[in-house]
């Protein structure tokens, strides 16, 4: 089968999903453990007929359980041109995320795979696992220039498929063996497996790591994320890889109005206190499909906030769920988006988390080697 442009080589069996023809909602006992309350065809459908593909079962299927396919890449690193991100490249070991976070801005990607941004997104998962072979290969391009790459920019490279996959691992190896820099984001407890790689890029100036915590309560972090390691758990992250001398920044991200917002500053306060370096934080973000996906879990959740949290995010946005443009789609605008902004510069200051995380080094970059290739002299 193809996806995209790219050809899907096999399938795991011995999973359940869900036909296209299945509707949208979804029953609370089929998907428990999931973020999405529904599973909207992708936008690229167009109304047309769907064959089965291999993926249907039986209507008595019961629980909602995760199937892998496998994708051979033609190129792994994405350029990126955007003045509101901090990073020119990026690349990706997974399509797809099991963690089911409800608000990740990442869904509506799953829709060019013919795939729903809903439960599809942390179901239907997209393993690569030529990537490091590819990277490798990218990294020797003749003209490449070396620039920190940044991994976890779209979906978690530390989701639970990672464990059995290691294909972000195997990235890393090749990162470290050309000491190229590398900038992680995730929410993924998994990253503790890879300290001794990360350890040994840190102390070469090669790496740093955001953990992004939403909530400290337990019991929300569960709806709202439901295969992320707790909010514990993950500060647990922060100190381990604080005390192998990575730098970790603390990501309260996204802050939620009025649902999360309220415990900006004990995030922040707590990420201090675990190790971290540095903090940062970005505003909601509900594009496309991902706007009438978070609407449907506030109802089901927390029904009783629902109005007044949407009531604020359109104010932060012109009266709309999203608003795109550069500049205004990761903080908002208005007096609420700043009330939340100036308590931000004001907590990261007083916890002494305001320092710029310092520059990864670029320097050291050599073209990774391959066997056969002739020993350099100098």
């Amino acid at each position: 089968m193809i996806i995209g442009s790219l050809q899907v080589f096999s399938v795991c069996s011995n999973s359940v999903v869900m036909d296209h023809d299945e509707g949208t909602r979804i029953g609370a006992g089929r998907r428990r453990g999931r973020g999405a309350v529904s599973n909207e065809a992708s936008r690229f459908d167009l109304g047309r007929e769907v064959e089965s593909d291999g993926w249907d079962i039986p209507e008595d299927r019961g629980l909602l359980r995760t199937e892998v396919r496998e994708e051979r890449p033609r190129s792994i690193i994405n350029y990126v041109r955007s003045p509101d991100l901090p990073f020119d490249r990026s690349i990706n070991p997974y399509r797809g995320c099991e963690h089911g976070c409800i608000y990740c801005f990442a869904r509506p990607t799953h829709a060019y795979l013919g795939l729903s941004p809903g439960l599809d997104f942390e179901t239907r998962l997209v393993a690569r696992p030529d990537a490091p072979k590819v990277l490798t290969r990218e990294l020797r391009a003749k003209g490449y220039r070396a620039a920190p790459i940044a991994i976890g920019t779209n979906t978690d490279p530390y989701q639970p498929l990672e464990r059995e996959r290691g294909i972000m691992r195997a990235c890393l190896e090749v990162l470290e063996a050309a000491s190229h820099p590398v900038a992680i984001v995730t929410k993924g407890a998994g990253i503790e497996r890879d300290l001794d790689i990360l350890g040994r890029m840190a102390a070469r100036g090669l790496v740093r790591v955001g953990i992004s915590v939403t909530t400290l309560d337990p019991g929300l972090a569960r709806k709202m994320e439901p295969r992320v390691p707790s909010p514990s758990r993950r500060m647990a992250a922060i100190t381990r890889l604080s005390e192998a001398g990575v730098p970790v920044r603390l990501m309260a991200s996204p802050m939620i109005p009025a649902l999360t917002d309220p415990e900006l500053e004990a995030i922040l306060e707590a990420g201090r206190d675990a190790g971290a370096r540095s903090a940062s934080w970005i505003m909601l973000r509900l594009p496309r499909e991902v706007a009438p996906l978070f609407r449907e879990w506030l109802e089901e959740h927390v029904p009783g906030q629902a109005a007044r949290v949407m009531a604020r995010v359109r104010e932060m946005h012109g009266g709309k769920d999203y608003d795109a443009r550069w500049g205004r789609r990761m903080r908002g605008e208005g007096p609420y988006a700043k009330l939340i902004a100036q308590r931000f510069d004001l907590a990261v200051r007083r916890l002494g988390l305001d320092a710029a995380q310092p520059p990864l080094t670029t320097g050291l970059f050599r073209p990774p080697s391959l066997p056969g290739d002739q020993m350099a002299l100098f």
